[in-house]
């Protein structure tokens, strides 16, 4: 199975599941996927980060991941090994840091804090809450933590129920434009995301 198959399969497997394995979230995983890369692309954001931006959340699909409660089950990180398979540092590292790009923003930005949903919340504590100063150090200096922010922002505002949305198949296209892995069909070219 070439490993963009592997994705969508694992979407048709867990995207039913709410979102960030909170039963409290309003949407599904799929559609806050398919919500938060069509912010990205409404910001015109490069297709690296169109991509981040649908994948944040795949960690919660790998391993066995619980599928539900509120729990800091180290999603972003469990994505970092299976991505590289098949995507650059572009894609991968904004994923790997998007949990760190919130409690980076719950630091920095008084009204970030305000803006979270009660699930994102809760798990804040358990993902370490607040970064400390030699944290936000060390967050900044790294070299995909502005792509980070900017995800995490789509992340939070993307959990809109009802919301009308591409399909599934757009983004698969833009991964198979992305992938590394060698077995890649290739769509057209360009941002057209083969034919969606």
């Amino acid at each position: 199975m070439h490993f963009v198959e592997r994705i969508e399969a694992l979407f048709l497997e867990f995207g039913a599941r709410t979102c960030s394995a909170a039963p409290r979230e309003p949407v599904s995983a799929l559609a806050h996927a398919l919500q938060c890369a069509q912010l990205a692309e409404w910001a015109d954001a490069p297709p690296e980060l169109v991509a981040a931006s649908f994948l944040h959340d795949i960690g919660h699909f790998i391993d066995a991941a619980p599928s539900g409660g509120l729990i800091d089950d180290a999603h972003e990180l469990r994505a970092v090994p299976f991505l590289s398979r098949g995507f650059g540092a572009d894609v991968v590292q904004p994923v790997r840091l998007h949990v760190q790009a919130k409690r980076y923003l719950v630091r920095t930005d008084a009204r970030y804090l305000g803006s979270l949903s009660p699930a994102s919340l809760q798990t804040l504590a358990l993902q370490g809450g607040p970064m400390s100063e030699p944290e936000l150090s060390a967050f900044e200096a790294l070299p995909h933590a502005p792509q980070a922010l900017a995800l995490r922002r789509w992340d939070d505002l993307a959990r809109t129920p009802g919301k009308s949305v591409p399909p599934i198949q757009r983004y698969l296209c833009l991964l198979s434009e992305l992938c590394t892995e060698p077995r890649v069909a290739a769509s057209a070219p360009g941002r057209g995301y083969g034919s969606w």
